[in-house]
């Protein structure tokens, strides 16, 4: 197994270091570079001669970014219309833009009701519409960075090589552990399992030329190791989440905690946060009475290990517990007022836990095991060197 950074002092020494929203520099990529970053956007963005492209925007968007996306509508014979929101906290999307949305076959949007609205779940399902989510292309200026160009086959095929981990059939409890105390569940039915599996991102397919897709660019956001669309978001559905949480850090704090709280869960709700320190302050305020709404595990080898403004790291192996509380928190509206995220939203972040499908370990204190899969490596040695490419794990 590669040695990976997951420390506190590896977090504190890394100079992408972000739980906060600040400037980055990018850098410059070589002309080489740019045009592979430049092939995958084009490869992903699977927009057909007569689509209706629909591009959901909000005012903190690089412009730029909608340019480019509407220079693909124009090269390949798609209509193109934007409609700009007041931000991209939108839970739901408004009724005065639903017409243009039920009109679209294609939808880029930054929008939070993206994944989560009902109406946006159906109109996938039952129309067929594709999507692509832009959460990480907020500013034109990525596509000089490594993940962009890092070959979206190689992500594919380590989401695929991840869901052969999992078990074949049955149900099964997920585990999540850690040196700090962390001990959490989540109990797996078939039925779960095998609609999780039926996803095109747990199917590694992160193109959106597919009827009904849901996919992000750029492609770093691996899928959830857990989320409610495993049960159809049926908010009648028990899952017995249950455990306690004790993370390392936590998107809109400036450094991993000092004290780790401990987020305690029973029947599926947040029932205790446990800490004396002022973190633990912060998550009490908001988080009693949560739900998980997500579990996200990264899985592109080249994406900052340490950035994890403003949805959580995507470095593989790397979890975010998604959890959304009941109200605002006014700690989050004070240190990240023009958040992509709602305000009810909290990320808390593990990079070395170890996470076990029933008897089969999935990642190794923040080692996805998928990394090392021969079929992964065969795959990255199309590309390059399989070393260099898998086990680089930039901070």
């Amino acid at each position: 197994m590669s040695s990976i950074p997951k420390t506190v002092d590896d977090i504190m020494r890394s100079p992408t270091r972000r739980g906060l929203p600040h400037a980055v520099d990018y850098g410059k990529a070589s002309t080489t570079e740019y045009i592979q970053a430049l092939d995958n956007f084009h490869q992903v963005f699977g927009i057909r001669s007569g689509d209706k492209v629909l591009m959901l925007t909000d005012p903190l968007l690089d412009p730029r970014v909608i340019q480019a996306v509407q220079g693909i509508c124009k090269s390949r014979g798609a209509t193109f219309t934007s409609y700009m929101g007041e931000s991209t906290r939108y839970v739901a999307v408004p009724e005065k833009v639903r017409p243009l949305v039920e009109e679209a076959t294609f939808v880029v949007s930054t929008w939070f009701a993206s994944v989560f609205d009902p109406f946006c779940q159906n109109l996938r399902r039952k129309h067929g519409q594709r999507w692509v989510k832009i959460t990480f292309f907020r500013n034109i200026d990525l596509w000089n960075t490594p993940q962009a160009r890092f070959p979206v086959e190689i992500v594919g095929e380590l989401i695929r090589a991840t869901s052969r981990l999992y078990p074949e059939n049955g149900p099964f409890d997920l585990r999540i552990t850690d040196t700090r105390g962390t001990d959490f569940r989540v109990p797996f039915t078939d039925a779960m399992r095998q609609r999780m599996k039926k996803d095109n991102r747990w199917r590694g397919h992160n193109y959106a030329n597919e009827d009904g897709c849901y996919v992000h660019y750029i492609a770093t956001h691996g899928p959830n190791i857990y989320d409610p669309m495993m049960f159809g978001n049926d908010p009648d559905f028990k899952v017995g989440l249950s455990g306690k949480i004790r993370a390392q850090w936590g998107v809109g704090f400036e450094k991993p905690f000092e004290n780790p709280p401990e987020v305690v869960f029973k029947n599926d709700h947040v029932v205790a946060v446990n800490g004396d320190g002022w973190e633990a302050d912060v998550l009490r305020e908001f988080l009693i009475g949560g739900t998980l709404e997500e579990l996200g595990c990264g899985h592109n080898p080249w994406a900052p290990r340490f950035d994890i403004y403003p949805a959580g790291p995507n470095s593989p192996g790397a979890l975010h517990f998604g959890i959304n509380g009941l109200k605002e928190s006014k700690y989050l509206r004070k240190m990240m007022p023009n958040w992509e995220e709602p305000h009810v939203h909290m990320d808390l972040v593990s990079f070395d836990s170890t996470v076990k499908a029933g008897n089969r370990t999935l990642i190794d204190e923040g080692y996805l095991l998928s990394l090392s899969d021969p079929q992964v490596i065969e795959c990255a040695k199309r590309y390059g060197d399989p070393t260099e490419l898998l086990e680089r794990f930039p901070v």
